[in-house]
């Protein structure tokens, strides 16, 4: 098929998670952050490539309830969901 025709861009962008680098203290909060977004944005798997942590990982489980207590006050109903999720993988 003639490359005229194949629109490579149908899906959109690849979406991007800016990381600090993962020696910063802040990596794993920023990992945490990165899952739920890319569980948020159906990308799941990209985000758990770009952390290097799978979804539920046991050591972001600090950061992942403060973005649920957050969440929870801020009235986020879906960053609440999707932090319940991981927790209770």
């Amino acid at each position: 098929m003639s490359r005229a025709f194949v629109n490579e861009d149908a899906t959109g962008p690849e979406p991007r998670y800016h990381l600090p680098r993962r020696d910063d203290p802040g990596y794993d909060a920023a990992a945490a952050w990165a899952l739920l977004e890319g569980a948020n944005m159906g990308d799941s798997y990209g985000a758990e490539q770009a952390t290097g942590y799978r979804w539920g990982e046991p050591r972001l489980r600090p950061h992942v309830e403060r973005i649920l207590t957050d969440a929870m006050d801020e009235g986020n109903e879906r960053l609440q969901q999707l932090a319940e999720r991981f927790l209770r993988a």
